[in-house]
Parts: C-alpha cells; sequence; structure tokens
C-alpha cells in the first residue's frame, strides 16, 4: 500500500471498506470465543481457496484444501479443544497430507501458511488475563503498518525496495509504516498495559508484515493476476487484505509465548 496512486473515487472506496473490515473485526475480538473462531474460520477457509486459485490448481485439489483446513479449524473451536499444540500438530499434518494427494507441496504450505496465523490470533485471544490487549496489539500493529507504509510512500517516496514485485512500495513507506506500528504499541504500553518489550519488537513485527505483502505480491505475480480474489471491492481478495497478518501473527504468537509479554 505504498505509494499507490489510485484514483479518489477507488481510494474512497478502499477507505471505507477498510473502515468496515475494522470495525467487525474489533467487534469479534472484543466479544471473543465462539464469535472470533467464526470470523477466524471463514477467513482461513477463504484464503486457503484463492491460495490455491494462485498456484493454479485444479478446483478438486482446491476443494480437498478447503475441506482439509475444516479439520484443525474445528479442534479450534471453543466447544472443541480450543486453540493448543493439539492443533498445530494436525494443521501440519494436514498440510502433509494434502501435499502428498495432490502432489503439490506448494498447497500443503499453503495450509499452514494460513492456518497458522488463524491459531496464532485465538491462541492470543483465549490467554485468560490480557489476551484481549493482545490479540488488538497483533492486529492493530499491521493496520498501523499499512496505514503509515502508505501515507509515506505517497507523501515522501524516494527509491524502491523491489519494483520488480512490488513497484510502488517505497523504503520510506517500510520506514514510516515501522514507526507507525511503534507509535500504536506505545500507545498500548501507556494505556493497556502492553509489555515495553513487545513494543520494542513491534518494528520487527511490521517489517514481517510488510514481507507478507511482499510474498502475496510475488505470488501474484507467477500467477499473473491483480488480485487474489475479488470479495472485497477496492481491496481484492481476503488474502490481499491480511497478507501482512498473516506473516506477523505467528511471530505476535511467538513473542508471547517466549515470555516476553510479561
Amino acid at each position: 500500500m505504498t505509494g499507490s496512486k489510485a484514483p479518489a473515487s477507488e481510494l474512497t472506496q478502499r477507505i471505507l471498506v477498510g473502515a468496515i473490515l475494522i470495525v467487525v473485526a474489533v467487534a469479534e475480538v472484543w466479544f471473543g470465543g465462539t464469535a472470533f473462531w467464526i470470523l477466524a474460520t471463514v477467513g482461513g477457509l477463504i484464503m486457503i481457496s484463492e491460495f490455491g486459485g494462485l498456484l493454479k490448481v485444479s478446483e478438486q485439489h482446491r476443494r480437498m484444501a478447503m475441506y482439509a483446513m475444516c479439520i484443525p479449524l474445528g479442534v479450534l473451536s471453543p466447544l472443541a479443544l480450543g486453540p493448543s499444540f493439539f492443533a498445530f500438530g494436525l494443521i501440519i499434518g494436514m498440510a502433509i497430507g494434502v501435499g502428498l494427494v495432490a502432489r503439490n507441496a506448494a498447497l500443503g504450505a499453503g495450509l499452514v501458511y494460513v492456518g497458522l496465523p488463524v491459531l496464532a490470533l485465538l491462541w492470543l485471544r483465549a490467554l485468560p488475563d490480557n489476551g484481549l490487549v493482545l490479540t488488538f496489539w497483533a492486529l492493530s500493529l499491521v493496520w498501523a503498518t499499512d496505514i503509515g507504509a502508505f501515507f509515506a510512500g505517497r507523501t515522501v517516496g524516494g527509491p524502491k525496495i523491489a519494483p520488480k514485485i512490488s513497484p510502488s512500495k517505497t523504503w520510506a513507506g517500510l520506514i514510516g509504516g515501522m514507526l507507525a506500528a511503534t507509535a500504536l504499541a506505545a500507545c498500548f504500553h501507556r494505556w493497556l498495559g502492553l509489555s515495553l518489550t513487545l513494543v520494542w519488537i513491534t518494528p520487527v513485527l511490521a517489517i514481517a508484515a510488510q514481507a507478507g505483502d511482499f510474498f502475496e505480491s510475488w505470488m501474484k505475480r507467477r500467477a499473473g493476476v491483480k488480485d487474489s480474489g475479488t470479495l472485497l471491492p477496492g481491496h481484492g481478495g481476503v488474502l490481499d487484505r491480511l497478507d501482512g497478518l498473516v506473516a506477523a501473527a505467528p511471530l505476535a504468537a511467538l513473542a508471547v509465548a517466549s515470555g516476553l509479554a510479561a
């Protein structure tokens, strides 16, 4: 989202849809439990379908990947076992199984690519003490990175990071995204009690979020498409909207699991 010169009408549409998505996500995270699981499950199934589309796999293998994803997603339900190490094992197992049956290791890897951030967010939200704050931190740092990168890229411009992969993204946008995410994390520390250590690692997660954006851009270029889907007007597919979160959420959960949230 850095340095794009979208028409005013398209930019307005992007902002409106983006705002609606943020409101829905905030509401579901706030309620937590089954409500948040449903949102994460629907998003995960759509993303694995879009991932298969980028790989140009057959419709049969695409549906197989979605069915396989249903198993760990079902286990992640608060009515079942909930987010746990067992669910992580199921995601890995399903990925291996799909890769072997479809004879497509990339499609199997897609299950891990989509499944890990879903597991990470559900695990963060289920934490008994500060799960709500940590989940909002993981989500909002990606939003802040996107917004900061977009406006810094448009305002400052300058050298591109990797023009052959994503011609609109600049180094100024990367720095702007990191600064915006870190500033937001500092606010979380000041008013919501977020660990200062997590504030310091937020710039790293902002870099991971932009790396996720680059990875999906590379996949789209490889597939010869502009967007991963058409579900979200002005944004493309769900994978287009969540590409940064896919990379950042597992790292955020890993940081918390390592004791950095104390």
